[in-house]
């Protein structure tokens, strides 16, 4: 079985700009998982620990047939292969990848949650979402333009329109 799902992609160290375009071909090298969209690139004010670089963010689209943790577990192993450390909560980091949302599942466990927990606070995730799903409804029936309205663009700007992702 086939599931659609998104990713949302950041990074603030080491080249953000070209850990993102890496990271999307990781993804779609990836056995089982094909990329179908790609959003703007965006640039964002940190969220955390002050004195942090700025984000660059973005979010894709994908089609899978790994199973919620599997397809978290290639994740994880993408951002390893890009030298992620989890040493401070919301804190710097070299690559981070996290599914926003896979198919119309709701997920509550120790490693996952889906819909992403924090998603409709974040702006730096909406935004670039929107771009590759317009008209998206989620799953508490709130259509995605309408969060995105609600938070607008502040502290975003679109730093590529047409990436080279592949």
């Amino acid at each position: 079985m086939v599931e659609s799902a998104y990713v949302a992609l950041g990074s603030n160290l080491e080249q953000p700009q070209l850990q993102l375009q890496q990271a999307v071909a990781a993804i779609n090298d990836t056995e089982n998982i094909s990329i179908v969209a790609c959003s703007r690139l965006y640039r964002s004010d940190p969220v955390g620990p002050p004195g942090q670089p700025d984000y660059c963010n973005a979010v894709v689209a994908i089609d899978t047939s790994l199973e919620p943790l599997a397809l978290l577990d290639a994740l994880q192993a993408i951002e390893n292969a890009h030298g992620r450390t989890r040493t401070l909560h919301w804190g710097p980091r070299t690559l981070d990848l996290d599914i926003l949302l896979y198919g119309n599942w709701t997920i509550q466990s120790p490693r996952l949650t889906i819909p992403h927990a924090q998603m409709q606070l974040r702006n730096f995730v909406l935004c670039p979402l929107l771009d590759i799903a317009p008209d998206l409804v989620l799953a508490n029936g709130q259509p995605l333009s309408a969060l995105v309205e609600k938070l607008g663009y502040w502290g975003l700007s679109v730093i590529a329109e047409d990436y080279p992702w592949l």
